[in-house]
């Protein structure tokens, strides 16, 4: 008898153990292998993507300017993020930023994984937020186009990265603030659009208008440039949007679903709201409204069904169109290329909108999510995650450019501005 009790608790070791196995998070080669596409699609977004989308609406002289700046922050962003960004934004801290737990990368092992992602090893985790780190300040240069030194724009970059974005990845995404009070922010609406938005528009009023704004021509010199930069920032955004559900789900396919739709009815609403007030639909008026829909729906995408999407965009389109052309011109603002317009705005809209149309079925969760789904409150926890990244973006923002300014200075010389940025701080042009 004692034999057979004996016998049956030995059989029993390994189905424990392997119960034991099943709650204990493991790697799976299909989400790591969307999550690897994943980033290799959104540093796609900056180089070549945002490079060629800036690079055709500058003029002719500054366009190997403006190009070389994203270019060069992904390589100063990669290794700041490596030393640092990781562990400041990630790591175990406070309200406000993490800690230095992560330092240079410590802890990462090659089979290490992070709570926020347990199915893929921490390095692709780790590489893929760092392609959100890399676009993020990438998008502020669109606002000081044109004006700003290149060793001013790199002390910038570095500091805004260490200082306003980290914090604010942190607060939203690391365990931070924001996170804690339960704002909803999929894929960076926060985090990198109001966020870079927010930032131009202070950087911008810093650096003042650009030479003859208002009564020389700034067109743009190529747009055939922008609407292949367009074309590759909307192809990376799936993995930006689908990317951020963390593997190969079904999150993964309704954020993918909810990404084009949003994206195509803002770019139809800013074409149309612009044929109507002007006359014509311009290329750079559908490309610019497909851009403001894919930064709308960033913060939705884990959240909204396709008809939130629909109207999402169509909001984000208008709304946009209205803030990059009638309230700029009316305030006076020189935001070059409209990265508060389209990303700061676009960023707002889409932050507050989620806050409307979430939906628990969607999200895979059983408390209602948004107003239409039962909980009201919700927009206003939205409206608080905006008005506390605005904040405190602009106030960190204002300071490190003023710091800059006071020491080695923000602005090119009227005559390097006058003659172009690519000869003067590059000693290269355009043929």
């Amino acid at each position: 008898m004692f034999g057979l009790v004996l016998a049956a608790l030995f059989a029993l070791i390994p189905s424990l153990g392997f119960a034991q196995d099943a709650e204990a998070p493991k790697l799976d080669t299909g989400d790591t292998a969307w999550m690897l596409t994943s980033t290799a699609l959104v540093l796609m977004m900056t180089i070549p993507g945002l490079a060629l989308f800036y690079g055709g609406m500058v003029r002719k002289q500054n366009v190997l300017a403006i190009m070389m700046q994203s270019f060069a922050i992904t390589c100063l962003v990669t290794v700041l993020w490596m030393i640092v960004g990781y562990s400041l934004a990630f790591s175990e801290g406070n309200a406000i930023i993490g800690g230095f737990g992560n330092l240079f990368l410590s802890g990462l092992a090659i089979d290490s994984v992070n709570a926020l992602a347990k199915t893929i090893p921490e390095t692709v985790f780790m590489t893929f937020q760092l392609t959100f780190a890399i676009i993020t300040p990438a998008l502020i240069t669109g606002a000081f186009a044109d004006r700003m030194k290149f060793s001013a724009m790199l002390w910038f970059i570095g500091l805004w990265l260490i200082f306003v974005y980290a914090p604010v990845a942190h607060m939203v995404w690391g365990g931070g603030l924001m996170g804690e009070m339960g704002v909803l922010d999929f894929a960076g609406g926060t985090v990198v659009h109001i966020n870079a938005g927010v930032a131009g528009l202070v950087a911008c009023l810093v650096l003042g208008k650009r030479q003859g704004y208002g009564k020389v021509s700034h067109a743009p010199h190529n747009l055939t440039l922008s609407i292949i930069g367009a074309g590759l920032l909307w192809v990376g955004w799936f993995g930006f949007n689908a990317g951020s559900a963390a593997g190969a789900n079904v999150n993964a396919g309704m954020a993918m679903a909810v990404t084009q739709i949003a994206t195509a009815a803002a770019a139809l609403a800013w074409m149309f709201s612009e044929w109507l007030a002007r006359g014509k639909p311009s290329v750079l008026g559908i490309v610019s409204g497909a851009v403001a829909g894919l930064v709308a729906i960033t913060p939705a995408a884990g959240f909204v069904d396709p008809m939130g999407a629909l109207i999402i965009g169509i909001v984000a389109g208008i709304i946009c169109f209205v803030a990059a052309t009638t309230v700029k011109n009316a305030l006076g603002y020189d935001d070059s290329l409209d990265a508060f317009g389209v990303h700061g705005v676009g960023g707002i809209v889409g932050a507050i909108l989620t806050g409307v149309f979430a939906k628990a079925a969607i999200a895979g969760k059983d408390a209602p999510l948004g107003l239409l789904d039962g909980n009201g409150g919700q927009v206003l926890t939205q409206i608080y995650g905006v008005v506390i990244t605005i904040v405190f973006t602009a106030i960190v923002t204002l300071i490190i450019l003023k710091i800059i300014d006071w020491t080695i200075g923000l602005r090119v010389d009227e005559a390097t501005e006058r003659d172009g940025l690519d000869l003067n701080l590059h000693g290269e042009t355009v043929q």
